[in-house]
C-alpha cells in the first residue's frame, strides 16, 4: 500500500481525542539584510479530532509563520525551518516525499486565509474558484463542479446560492466571501482546518456569524480546528484549549474557561484585563506597556520581561521553560502549562 493510501486514511477512522496534528518543538528563521528573525522558537502543540484549538497572541507573535511551515507555504528564502517535526497522524510532513505531503496539505489539511478578498481570483467567478477542487482532485466535470459548488455555498448558508455561484468575489459581502473560503476550505472534507484570523475586518455580528457556523460545521464533521487570533473575545465560546504565543514561543497552554478564569502568566493576565467589561463601565482600559520584541533581538531571559509589571532579576537572565502548573497540593492541572518563573503569584493574585 502507498505512502498516500496509508496516511490518507478516511474520515470513519477520526476517533476524537486522537491527535490529528503534532507540532514537536519547531524553529523557523528569517534571513533579513538586518540579521536573523528568530520567528518560531521551540513551538509544541497539538490537536484532535473534534478538538478545537485557539492559537492566540499579538501581531509577530509567531502565530501564522506557524500555521505557514505546518502547510508547506512559508516564503522559502528568507524563511526555512530550521528544526522540530510536524506529524500529521504520526507522519513527519518535513521528511514525507513531495507527493505524500501535495496529498496531506491539499486534501486532509485547509486552510482559511483571513483576507477573503486578496485570496480570491477576483476575474473568476465563486462558483468557478469552488468547482476548481473538484475538477483538479475528482476529475469533475463542469456540470458536476458547478452542482458541488452550489451545494457547498448552501452549506455556508449563502443566500441564493444557485442564482449567485456565477457572480464574482466583489459582488459578495466581506461576512459571505469569508463563507466562501470556508466553503472551499470544506470542499474535500478535510480531518483539519487551520483558520487564520477568520473574522478580521468582519463587525461584530458577522463575526459571531463566521465562528457559529464554524463550531456548526467542526461539530458535524469531526474535524480538528486551529483557530489563530488575536482576540480573546473570538474564541470564549469556540475554543476547548487556548495556546498563547510571545515572541515566538508558547507561554502559556489550559482549557479555554480555566485560562479565562484564572490565568498563569502576566501576559495573559494583561490580555485579559485589557478586554472591556461590562461590569467597569466608565473606567480606562488597562494597556500592555509597551511593544513586543525584535524577532531580530529577542530579550535575553524571559522575552515578556521589559513589558511585565511583576518582573524580578531572574526574568532578566533565565528564559523560563514552559512547565506544569499544579494546584496547592502539588498535583497538575490537566493542561495547564506556564512559561513564567512566578506562575504562582500570577495564578493567585
Amino acid at each position: 500500500m502507498g505512502m498516500v493510501e496509508v496516511i490518507g486514511g478516511g474520515r470513519e477512522n477520526l476517533v476524537p481525542g486522537t491527535p490529528l496534528l503534532e507540532v514537536d518543538d519547531l524553529h523557523v528563521e528569517f534571513r533579513t539584510r538586518d540579521g536573523v528573525a528568530r520567528a518560531v522558537n521551540g513551538v509544541s502543540y497539538s490537536v484532535s479530532a473534534g478538538e478545537t484549538l485557539a492559537v492566540l497572541g499579538e501581531s509577530g507573535s509567531g502565530k501564522s509563520v506557524t500555521a505557514q511551515a505546518i502547510m508547506g507555504i512559508l516564503d522559502t528564502p528568507p524563511g526555512r525551518i530550521t528544526g522540530g517535526r510536524i506529524l500529521y497522524r504520526g507522519e513527519d510532513l518535513l521528511t514525507m516525499g513531495s507527493r505524500a505531503r501535495r496529498f496531506v496539505r491539499g486534501q486532509k489539511i485547509a486552510m482559511i486565509f483571513q483576507d477573503a478578498l486578496s485570496s480570491l481570483n477576483p476575474v473568476l467567478s465563486v462558483g468557478y474558484q469552488l468547482g476548481e477542487m473538484f475538477r483538479v482532485h475528482q476529475g469533475a466535470s463542469r456540470k458536476e463542479a458547478k452542482e458541488k459548488a452550489v451545494e457547498l455555498m448552501d452549506r455556508v448558508r449563502i443566500p441564493a446560492a444557485r442564482q449567485r455561484v456565477g457572480d464574482y468575489p466583489h459582488q459578495f459581502s466581506g461576512g459571505m466571501r469569508q463563507r466562501i473560503m470556508i466553503a472551499m476550505a470544506l470542499s474535500l472534507e478535510p480531518d483539519l482546518i487551520i483558520a487564520d484570523e477568520p473574522t478580521t475586518a468582519l463587525d461584530v455580528t458577522v463575526q459571531a456569524q463566521v465562528m457559529d457556523l464554524l463550531a456548526e460545521l467542526q461539530h458535524e464533521f469531526q474535524m480538528g480546528l486551529i483557530l489563530i487570533t488575536h482576540d480573546l473575545g473570538v474564541v470564549a465560546d469556540t475554543a476547548d484549549t487556548i495556546a498563547v504565543m510571545y515572541a515566538g514561543r508558547i507561554v502559556e497552554t489550559a482549557p479555554v474557561r480555566e485560562l479565562y478564569a484564572r490565568p498563569a502568566h502576566p501576559y495573559t493576565r494583561g490580555l485579559l484585563d485589557s478586554i472591556p467589561r461590562l461590569d467597569q463601565k466608565g473606567q480606562n482600559l488597562h494597556a500592555i506597556k509597551g511593544l513586543p520584541p525584535s524577532l531580530l533581538q529577542i530579550p535575553q531571559g524571559c522575552a515578556f520581561s521589559p513589558r511585565c509589571d511583576r518582573v524580578q532579576d531572574r526574568c532578566l537572565s533565565e528564559l523560563p521553560p514552559l512547565v506544569p502548573v499544579v494546584d496547592a497540593d502539588g498535583a497538575e492541572l490537566p493542561g495547564r502549562r506556564s512559561a513564567c518563573h512566578f506562575w504562582r503569584e500570577t495564578l493567585h493574585g
